[in-house]
């Protein structure tokens, strides 16, 4: 995964997501959106063939919103731990 910056202020910040989708923007998506510190989250992709969607995110001022993406990546990261666990639980063979 590649992110590239296009826009960044104090409380805004506007990223491209090289070759993901909106599974990965829903999820980054849901996570921000519970932050209490994000005041508006939104993506946009044009097209999921030929183009690579854009974040926005907007922090109420009391973090940045690089700070409030990071952390949700890494919610995203333990969350598929947890999630990779209960697979290898389940289908566990003998």
């Amino acid at each position: 995964m590649k992110v590239n910056v296009l826009e960044k202020s104090k409380n805004e910040v506007k990223i491209e997501i090289v070759g993901e989708g909106h599974s990965f923007c829903n999820a980054i998506h849901s996570v921000l959106l519970n932050d209490d510190t994000v005041e508006f989250v939104g993506y946009n992709l044009a097209h999921p063939l030929v183009a690579n969607p854009t974040l926005y995110v907007r922090t109420k001022g009391k973090r940045r919103p690089e700070n409030a993406i990071i952390e949700a990546a890494k919610t995203l990261g333990r969350e598929a731990e947890e999630i990779t666990e209960a697979f290898e639980k389940a289908l566990k063979t003998e």
